[in-house]
């Protein structure tokens, strides 16, 4: 489907469906519309959608009427869902073109209005058809869906949201993609695969992948402590972006990357594992952000980094009790193989550190104790310093993705403390998302860096809007994004 804007009036539109947005309690100036809007009782709530047949009174076949609720309520959220939910419903009477009549929306340019409606349209058209026998190939019959405004002068804006809308959801489509696809088929070798794919080609992106034996050459001892147990061996992947105009300036962007994730020794239950084939979403967020970040063009270096790793139960797994040794010869007590994803952590933000980047940034499904406190749809973020965590706020405020910052309270490093080792793996009994977070920071040697515990939003087990359907969210990789954009 083709999405484009142009210059026009809306209602000489030839189309199948002509698509509008209304404010709750006002009133559609066209007689005929306003007319049978009161005949439906339509209020205008959000996402409230009456479609109506003009039986020749307008060029359009049908006119789609929807909601975007009260004036004072809105945001750019708002217009995402409806225009979500504008396209769904249209969509389902598989009309070949579609037109809407651009929003002037308050507090919002022109290339807002369009990113977001671009952005939602595209994620709400996304399904994981892959493994099914009829999979969906070919169903959506639209083949042009057009913005219509009678002002030519933000058209070029315009234009620019839809181009920026395009490139973010295609990164993050690409992210749910590697999310969804069940473990057997995305094992860690299956991560480094898709990383040199990105980089072939590409004069911007270089990749360097460290398998096992340069790991153990590096003292990756978290790394292959964790992926003992399983027959797949890990990796170190070092994805690095530069642009064109030298710079000075780096940032590292890491992600956890367990493809399966058991629990070892310390075995989930059964029930707590259906899912666990996402504990590598915060490698897809670097993959999905890597897969487009020539065309986000930053001006500044970018090292995109991760361990693949799989974390199985066997004989040779790593135990309670054992001590695993991190890059940087720091020593970790293991008391619960389950939180494993700080430990290669451990080495994944040691050699972030060794490029000397200005900041990090980190990724990682890692604590239930997340969710417990911000619940399913909220990203926890932790850091050490102010501003680099203001600026990633920021960037996923400009996203629509929900973030929170919570403390690192630093009176709660006595509980990271081991009779027998540096550090153990598991703080006390309350507090385990901020435990992991102290947990990470002994590793970036006092690196502006701000960790993002995706654990919740980056899998929506119900649909959390008209955009966001049940299935892998892609969550992070827009504010990442809307970051970079900022240099």
């Amino acid at each position: 489907m083709d999405i484009s804007v142009k210059k026009g009036k809306i209602f000489e539109q030839i189309c199948d469906v002509l698509i509008l947005f209304i404010f709750q309690g006002s009133e559609h100036s066209d007689d005929f519309i306003s007319t049978v809007l009161k005949e439906e009782k339509f209020k205008g709530k959000l996402c409230q959608s009456v479609l109506i047949r003009t039986d020749g009174k307008l060029p359009a076949k049908r006119v789609l009427v929807v909601g975007l609720g009260k004036k004072e309520e809105f945001d750019l959220q708002a217009l995402r869902r409806a225009s979500a939910a504008a396209y769904l419903t249209a969509k389902a009477i598989e009309p070949k073109t579609i037109a809407l009549e651009f929003f002037s929306a308050p507090n919002f340019n022109a290339k807002q209005v369009a990113q977001a409606v671009v952005e939602s349209i595209r994620l709400s058209d996304y399904s994981f058809t892959k493994y099914k026998k009829e999979n969906g190939n070919g169903k959506n019959k639209t083949q042009s869906f057009v913005f219509v405004t009678d002002d030519g002068r933000i058209l070029r804006q315009a234009q620019q949201g839809i181009e920026h809308g395009e490139l973010a959801a295609r990164a993050t489509i690409f992210t749910r993609d590697l999310v969804n696809t069940p473990a057997q088929d995305m094992r860690p070798i299956d991560l480094v695969e898709s990383a040199k794919s990105i980089a072939k080609g590409n004069g911007a992106i270089r990749v360097r992948v460290f398998d096992k034996a340069q790991l153990e050459k590096m003292g990756a001892g978290g790394i292959l402590g964790i992926a003992k147990g399983s027959d797949d061996p890990p990796y170190l992947v070092h994805l690095t972006y530069r642009p064109k105009k030298k710079t000075k300036k780096k940032i590292a962007i890491v992600g956890k990357g367990i493809t399966f994730d058991s629990g070892g020794l310390s075995l989930k239950p059964a029930a707590s594992m259906f899912t666990m084939k996402i504990d590598m979403a915060g490698a897809a967020d670097v993959l999905g952000l890597f897969s487009v970040i020539d065309e986000i063009a930053p001006a500044v270096e970018v090292h995109g980094i991760f361990a693949a790793v799989e974390h199985m139960p066997s004989g040779c797994a790593v135990r309670p009790g054992d001590i695993l040794r991190a890059m940087n010869g720091k020593t970790m007590e293991i008391l619960n193989t389950d939180a494993e994803g700080r430990v290669i952590l451990a080495d994944s933000l040691l050699y972030a550190v060794k490029q000397k980047p200005d900041m990090i940034i980190d990724l990682a499904t890692l604590t239930g104790a997340c969710m417990v406190a911000l619940g399913d749809e909220i990203t926890g973020v932790l850091s050490n310093d102010a501003k680099l965590a203001n600026r990633v706020l920021t960037a996923a405020a400009g996203a629509e993705e929900k973030m929170w910052e919570l403390p690192l309270e630093k009176n709660y490093k006595q509980f990271l403390k081991s009779d027998v080792a540096d550090l153990k793996n598991i703080g006390g009994k309350y507090g385990d998302v901020i435990s992991a977070g102290l947990f990470l920071e002994e590793f970036v040697n006092k690196t502006p860096w701000a960790h993002l515990d995706i654990a919740g939003p980056c899998f929506a087990e119900r649909d959390f809007d008209e955009y966001t359907k049940k299935g892998a969210t892609g969550h992070g990789v827009r504010t990442l994004i809307e970051f970079l954009k900022a240099f």
